[in-house]
This record gives structure tokens, sequence and C-alpha cells, in this order.
């Protein structure tokens, strides 16, 4: 008897190491399926500027420290992300910050979180505010989000609208209605006294948000013949203004083209014949921009393509510059893949960090 216990208790043993390796296995494939199909679609840095949070389509937010991978003797699991945690049922298409708050939105609300908690790695939702959608059978989505100096927020969403909200009530002021199809990105102009939207239509509309009934100025990028392409597509993914407010850039499928604010005419054409661009900024005396290539483009205003930078997604949809901290100032890159690509001196990559 003595024996044919132990033999028991050694088959439930052997059963439960089989079903704890079965599980284990199932968890490392689920894992890397997700790494395989991870789509990071925004990146924002911490006020601190210690630390960038990243977003994607499965709906997570994961944060890396630049501080340890950018330490003299960082290794490997430096770069790993120090925190990830599911903010949306669907995914996270923008991230925007304050010096209190990370603001995400994709799918549902837009989400408020204490940069303070999410540090602590103890998020909590702290305001949520609820797009007035028209639509009774589906949920647009919100994709792109900008705040302005006095605190207004302003909202790019899948319903073709421009949504103004007054972050301390919660309260939507207004939305400004013009796109006939859905936004894909927005900026600030004139002191954040204007908000310039992009949209899937073809449109570039500036709106002054003192007074928004409808929007200024409307630019078409894909009537005018030193940027269309028509074989691409009318709509524009991306948009830009110089702090000087002098110069707008924008592109998707028309290409990527400057123009001069004050004529509204187009005066630069950017070369990308295989390319179409989903992100833009200018950065000092250059335009920098990526897409449906491999690489970030670094331009002169002239025109003239002064360097193509590899990198490790094959499509980038997200770019930011650290200017909240002069010793982590870095480039990031995101898009379709888990990697974030990291640009210490903006000319090559300096090492990639993995959303798990």
């Amino acid at each position: 008897m003595v024996y044919s216990n132990d033999l028991s208790v050694s088959s439930i043993s052997r059963d439960a190491v089989r079903h704890n390796m079965a599980d284990n296995f199932e968890t490392e494939m689920l894992k890397q399926r997700r790494q395989l199909y991870t789509t990071v679609f925004s990146q924002s840095f911490s006020p601190c500027g210690r630390f960038v949070a990243v977003c994607d389509n499965f709906g997570r937010i994961t944060l890396f420290s630049l501080a340890a991978s950018l330490s003299a003797d960082a290794k490997e699991d430096s770069r790993k992300p120090v925190f990830t945690f599911q903010a949306h049922n669907g995914p996270v298409y923008t991230l925007s910050s304050t010096e209190r708050f990370l603001i995400s939105a994709g799918t549902g609300d837009i989400k408020a979180w204490s940069w303070a908690d999410i540090l602590k790695k103890s998020p909590k939702v702290q305001w949520s505010l609820s797009p007035p959608f028209n639509h009774s059978f589906d949920n647009p989505e919100t994709n792109s989000v900008v705040i302005t100096k006095d605190g207004m927020l302003c909202s790019g969403c899948g319903d073709n609208n421009v949504y103004l909200w007054d972050m301390q009530s919660g309260t939507c002021t207004n939305t400004l209605k013009g796109h006939t199809d859905y936004i894909h990105a927005l900026t600030l102009r004139g002191n954040d006294q204007q908000v310039v939207s992009a949209g899937e239509d073809g449109a570039v509309r500036i709106w002054d948000l003192r007074d928004s009934r409808e929007a200024v100025h409307v630019l078409e990028p894909y009537k005018h013949d030193v940027c269309a392409r028509p074989e691409q597509g009318r709509w524009i993914g991306c948009v830009a203004v110089d702090s000087g407010d002098d110069w707008l850039v924008c592109g998707g499928g028309p290409s990527l083209s400057l123009w001069h604010m004050r004529s509204m005419t187009p005066v630069v054409a950017f070369s990308t014949p295989n390319s179409s661009q989903n992100v833009v900024m200018f950065q000092e005396d250059q335009i920098m921009s990526a897409g449906s290539s491999p690489c970030v483009n670094h331009w002169s205003m002239n025109g003239e393509l002064r360097s193509q930078v590899p990198c490790t997604p094959p499509c980038i949809y997200s770019m930011a510059i650290n200017t909240n901290s002069a010793s982590y100032k870095v480039l990031s890159a995101a898009g379709s893949s888990a990697k974030v690509d990291i640009f210490t001196n903006f000319g090559y990559k300096a090492f990639s960090m993995l959303v798990c």
C-alpha cells in the first residue's frame, strides 16, 4: 500500500509538471504571437524626461526607462519594459502628456492617468471624456489628441469631427465640423490659438479656437499638381507647423509638401515615390518624416533629402523627441513592430526597446 500511494503521488506530480510545462509553453507562444503582431501607434515622454510610454493595438501602455537604457553600464535588461498595463479594451492610437497626466485615446473614452501612479506601477483612471458620437451602431475611434497651453484638449475622431474639451470641467465645449471623412492628425498653430486637422478626405483644415464655427482655411494637396499622386489617394495622414507659424508640412497619399502659410500655396514637394508619410515634424533647420518605408527621412527646407536613417519597423506611425530632459534627449520611432527604436544623435539607431 505504501508503494502504491507513493506511485500515485509520483503520477500526480508528473501530471502537475506536464500541466505547468504546457501552461508555460502556451504563455510563451502567446507572448511571441503578440510580439509578432504588435503595432505601436504613439509615444509620450514623462514630464521628468526619464521615461517614455508607448501604446499599441492590444490596448496596452508600456513604460520604458530612458535613464536606465542610456546609462553607461546599461545591459539588455535595462531596456526591457519597466511596467505594462491594460489601458483600453481596443487599440490605443494616441498619447499626450501634461505635467500631471498621461492621456490616452483610441477606442472608447479618452482617459487620463496620473504619471505619479504610473511610476508607482499602480495606474488608475483619474478622469475620462466620452466623445459625443452621433453614430448609434458603432463607436468611432479617437486618432489624435493635442492640448493647448491653457488646458483645452482637442481630439480628432473617426466620425469626421474635432471635439474641444475643457479638462477642468470635463465638458465638450465645441465641435468642429467640416471634414467629410475621418481625421488622422492634429497639430497646434498661432500660440495655440488655432488647431490644424488632417483627414482621410484629403483636406487640411485650420480652425480658429476663439471663433470656431468653421475652418478659416482649407488646404487640399491632392488638387495641386506639385504634390498630387492620384494612384496613392487623397488622404492626409500627417501635418506639422513650424515654430514661427510661417510654414506647414503635410503628406499621405499626396507627396509630402511644404506650404507657405501667408499665400496658402505649396512651394516644395518632397520625393518619396514608393512611400506615403504617416508622421512629420520640424526639427531646427530641417524636416523629419517617416511612413511606409523602414527609415526616418531628414529633409532640408528646399526639399533636398539629407539622409535616410534605417529603422526596425517596416512602417513607421510615430516619432517623438524628448525635450523634457537635456540628459535624455533622444528621438524615438515606432510602428508595425514590437520594437521601439531609439536614436541618440538622430543620425543612427542606437538601440531598440521591445514591447513584451
